[in-house]
């Protein structure tokens, strides 16, 4: 039977960059402490001869390949006609980052 320390509940609580407190961090560990021993009982489960599972409904990608239809696209003239603030043959828009933190 796993028992989780007050240590390793304050370890992924700061990860997940959570502040607890002393009372909330007790009681975390007892109730994380009983999860974890519940979901334990899993490997009590003989589960040889049983093919692995990703996917149980049978559904499958269904992808189709790219096809441009020229005659039911916009060119580029015709999208930016009703706009007044083009730049370059782009539409022309208010920043919308201020700041930027790679700098």
């Amino acid at each position: 039977m796993a028992k989780l320390t007050k240590q390793d509940v304050q370890h992924v609580a700061d990860l997940a960059k959570l502040s607890l407190s002393d009372e909330e961090v007790e009681k975390y560990t007892d109730q994380l402490s009983s999860i974890i021993n519940y979901i334990s009982e899993l490997s009590r489960v003989d589960t040889e001869g049983n093919e692995p599972t990703s996917q149980t409904t049978g559904l499958e990608n269904v992808d189709r390949k790219d096809q441009v239809k020229s005659d039911e696209s916009l060119t580029q003239e015709q999208a930016l006609s009703g706009s007044d603030n083009t730049y370059n043959g782009y539409f022309k828009v208010k920043a919308i980052l201020s700041e930027r933190s790679d700098k």
